[in-house]
């Protein structure tokens, strides 16, 4: 795979929806009732019911596994969690954006891939980058 600075990956865009938090929580056990209970959520000062910050960045790191085509080339990646993913009490969920570029390619035959992921418009994860071997 030839690697370029400024190449795009194929963006991807993901509903999360209430069923699917029940799913995450399940899997990771992360039963925090902010991902589950408006009533909590709201008591604690969220606008509703909020994604798991894990599964918001599971999807980020998607996105750089599917254009990879083999997960075991991403060798490192991080995150800051900048603002909750708000999650509506009906069919649609809500949309997460995420897209990515390649900022850098390196020597050793890595790249750096900086990592974008968007609800409502807003930035959700903060210096979310990866470093993946490039060839």
């Amino acid at each position: 795979m030839a690697v370029h600075v400024g190449q795009e990956l194929p963006p991807l865009s993901v509903r999360v929806t209430r069923d699917r938090l029940v799913r995450y929580a399940g899997a990771s056990l992360d039963f925090n009732p902010i991902h589950w209970n408006e009533r909590f959520a709201k008591e604690v000062g969220l606008p509703d019911v909020i994604a798991h910050g894990m599964l918001t960045m599971a999807l980020a790191g998607r996105l750089v596994t599917d254009w990879l085509g083999d997960p075991g080339r991403l060798l490192e990646y991080g995150v800051r969690f900048t603002r909750p993913v708000v999650v509506p009490d009906d069919d649609e969920g809500a949309l997460v954006e995420i897209t990515g570029r390649v900022g850098e390619v390196r020597d050793d035959g890595t790249a750096r891939v900086d990592i974008t992921a968007k609800f409502a418009g807003r930035t959700v994860l903060g210096k979310a980058v990866a470093v993946v071997r490039a060839s």
